[in-house]
């Protein structure tokens, strides 16, 4: 963002405006917004994926720091503050990936009990040891496949080239990173069609504003910026020129035993979109309002009111060449996240996806909240290109005024700054947008360390 004084007051006045507030209607539930496929089906959509896959991206959100994962332990080393996760990793230290990455002297000292709590901790996390808490979390190792401790990025490559050996990757990652990036998939020896990279456009990056109203500047005297979030992303997802891209996030990888639950679940997201894709074709060679209303109760892309106020052919074209997305939602079963939601935006009901942060906290939008039976796991296929094959401008479709207000301390001085439309919350707000559920089976998140003793991320 340019540092003209314009933009600075534009960004200000919305700062200290109260954040924009969506109004929940009712969570999504099966068969009132999102579906639930018979086996029948899903075999169908396989076979779908099976026969017409060929031009597939992964796009992977990879910049983000593995320090959180570890945050107990420097709730110890600072506070020595035990917990139930300390035990658990120290207990089951050999059963992590990374154990095989110390040296053989460390390894034996541990086994041999010759380390205490704080020392081996230390290593995990220090310079003076692996330093793990310093790397992304795509470069922490997560697994053991075939005595090779590997991390997410070569994970996520290896399994994604088991779902479509053709398939294209791009991460977003932090740039000082860049380099061990490359290295580490570089080790995987394996004839990958196309990798590249990107990084969150610093000129996407907001200010930061002094409670009193002015900005923060810099030791250098300029104005201070922070990344405005992952809504950023949406201008790396628009450089993509595949038809369909499977978006999730680095941390999302099963381990190499227990991946095929997963890839049933991407073949069944492609395939429904495919279909859907190929089903709007055939519509728009002979267009009517019927028409619409039969295709929009298979797939449940539009609400009701959207539906019901459709009056003439080109209203349902140009509903029909918007971006699309599938998007996995899986059971509630009381982890953090955003949910799949009607939402009421200037008087039009839309299924979106919804954070917290997003709404007031009124006891009946609370209300809503609560009663959500799924969430949102980040399984999405999309597809920028509209039902004939042009590709589409994804920046049209965002709805600007989805933004999150920010309150943080910085150095000492409290700020605000505002962040963009999440990138599968408002900046894809204008999409097709179909919700399926999923199993379980294919979300494995990794927030803390000792996630990666779950039975996903064992091997058999």
């Amino acid at each position: 963002m340019s540092n003209s004084n314009e933009n600075i007051d534009i960004q200000r006045e919305k700062v200290f405006k109260s954040s924009p507030l969506i109004s929940l209607v009712s969570p999504c539930k099966i068969d009132d917004g999102i579906i639930q496929l018979k086996s029948n089906e899903e075999d169908e959509y396989i076979g779908f994926f099976d026969d017409q896959a060929n031009d597939i991206s992964y796009f992977i959100p990879a910049s983000g720091s593995g320090s959180r994962m570890f945050q107990f332990i420097f709730d110890y080393l600072s506070k020595n503050k035990s917990s139930d996760e300390i035990n658990l990793l120290i207990n089951s230290i050999e059963e992590f990936a990374f154990f095989n990455k110390f040296n053989e002297e460390i390894q034996n000292q541990i086994k041999n009990n010759e380390l205490d709590t704080q020392e081996i901790l230390s290593l995990i996390i220090n310079k003076s040891g692996l330093n793990l808490a310093t790397l992304p979390k795509g470069l922490i190792p997560f697994h053991n496949v075939k005595n090779k401790a590997l991390n997410p990025f070569q994970e996520q490559i290896l399994q994604g080239l088991e779902l479509n050996k053709n398939a294209k990757f791009h991460f977003t990652i932090q740039e000082e990173f860049e380099k061990e990036i490359k290295e580490s998939i570089a080790e995987l020896n394996i004839d990958i069609n196309s990798i590249d990279f990107s990084y969150q456009d610093k000129n996407t990056n907001s200010f930061a504003f002094k409670l009193n109203g002015k900005v923060l500047l810099t030791n250098e005297n300029t104005p201070l910026t922070r990344p405005a979030g992952h809504g950023a992303l949406i201008h790396n997802l628009n450089t993509i020129n595949s038809e369909y891209v499977f978006i999730k996030n680095i941390d999302n990888v099963q381990h190499f035993d227990k991946k095929n639950a997963a890839l049933k679940t991407w073949k069944v997201l492609s395939g429904l979109l495919m279909k859907f894709k190929q089903d709007g074709r055939e519509l728009l060679k002979n267009p009517s309002i019927e028409a619409f209303h039969e295709f929009n109760k298979k797939y449940n892309f539009c609400s009701d009111q959207i539906i019901n106020e459709i009056s003439d052919l080109e209203e349902i074209k140009t509903m029909l060449n918007r971006p699309s997305r599938i998007c996995g939602m899986v059971k509630n079963e009381g982890l953090p996240g955003g949910g799949p939601f009607w939402t009421k935006q200037n008087n039009t009901i839309s299924k979106q996806i919804i954070e917290k942060a997003q709404i007031s906290d009124q006891a009946e939008q609370l209300n809503i909240l609560s009663e959500s039976s799924h969430f949102n796991p980040v399984l999405i296929v999309a597809s920028p290109f509209d039902m004939v094959g042009n590709k589409l401008d994804l920046t049209e479709f965002i709805d600007d005024e989805s933004y999150f207000i920010v309150n943080k301390n910085q150095e000492g001085n409290d700020i605000k700054y505002m962040e963009l439309p999440g990138l599968w919350n408002g900046a894809m707000s204008n999409w097709n947008t179909i919700f399926i559920e999923v199993s379980s089976n294919s979300f494995s998140p990794v927030k803390s360390v000792t996630d990666l003793l779950k039975p996903l991320h064992k091997k058999l």
